[in-house]
């Protein structure tokens, strides 16, 4: 009978043994299958040219989008920077629709009708900008962060004798989103008749970020009239990460001033939310009144302006 019980002891144990090298063999297979570590190499396995790929990466970001309704200039230019490969149009049916699912649930709440509908247009107007605005924001600091280790990527591809584009192209294949990605499309341009510079001056106004024109001008002084790009390109990496320590520095000592407007956006918000939670009664008589919501929103307009003056206060670029 114990035999019997080492048996089942023995199976038990094998089995749990097999089972943990499934998963890591599984972990392991999607491991491999993750070389296509930005959005350019995952479309060059759709098995379409390159060519193909970069009229797609084009497309997705809105630069060919020269007839469209949708082409002002500066929300084209929001929404490039912003990294946004979703079509436009249904992102902005997407952003209509939570306008519209917030003036429902305001109106239903008691908000006045003509009030609600007049919130409408302006929702409708700012979601949309405020959501590109917040992921370019995110994308810059990525790309901040990436910035400086592909200058030095490039500095030792030169170093071992390779031509600019080629040290480009190699950006574009080792390193992620988005760097990877907007120098994969650099290195298409330069392939299919552009001048490097171009393909460059093109990176900026796609990406936007403030360190790009330093290296922009580093390159195309040295296109125009000649130097040791190595050393430039190494004293410029260094330089863009001395001014990112920088800028997080400023920051942590401007935490006080953006403290301070959370502060004092949170508590009137807890604050009503409070007496809504335990006196419901409070607000009952006035809360059908038309002016009731005419001065909860000259409140929030004047907290918003006052958040607006104190994250300037403390906000610095340089």
């Amino acid at each position: 009978m114990s035999g019997a019980l080492y048996v089942i002891y023995a199976g038990a144990a094998l089995t749990g043994i097999m089972i943990a090298e499934a998963c890591y063999l599984l972990y392991a297979g999607r491991a491999d299958r993750r070389t296509a570590i930005n959005r350019r190499m995952k479309l060059q396995e759709g098995k379409i040219s390159q060519e193909q790929v970069l009229i797609q990466l084009r497309k997705e970001r809105g630069l060919d989008d020269k007839t469209s309704i949708f082409s002002m200039e500066r929300f084209r230019k929001l929404r490039t920077q912003s990294g946004l490969v979703m079509p436009f149009p249904r992102f902005l049916a997407i952003t209509s629709a939570v306008a519209l699912a917030i003036v429902i649930a305001a109106y239903f709440k008691g908000v006045p009708l003509l009030l609600a509908l007049a919130a409408l247009p302006v929702l409708s107007f700012m979601i949309p900008i405020q959501v590109l605005k917040f992921r370019r924001n995110r994308r810059h600091k990525i790309f901040g962060i990436q910035l400086p280790e592909a200058l030095e990527l490039i500095t030792r591809s030169l170093k071992a004798g390779h031509p600019v584009p080629v040290a480009i192209a190699m950006v574009s294949r080792e390193m992620p989103d988005p760097i990877g990605t907007e120098f994969g499309v650099v290195s298409d341009e330069v392939t299919y008749g552009s001048d490097l510079v171009s393909a460059l001056h093109n990176l900026y106004q796609r990406v936007g970020h403030d360190d790009l024109p330093l290296f922009v001008t580093a390159v195309s002084i040295q296109t125009s009239s000649g130097g040791n790009l190595r050393e430039i390109l190494d004293g410029l990496s260094t330089t863009i990460r001395e001014r990112g320590k920088l800028k997080r520095k400023v920051r942590a000592i401007s935490t006080e001033g953006r403290m301070s407007a959370y502060i004092l956006t949170a508590v009137p918000c807890l604050l009503a939310l409070g007496i809504m939670l335990l006196m419901p009664q409070f607000y009952t008589e006035v809360w059908d009144e038309p002016m009731t919501w005419y001065l909860l929103g000259g409140s929030v307009f004047w907290l918003l302006l006052g958040n607006a003056m104190m994250f300037k206060m403390s906000n610095f670029k340089f």
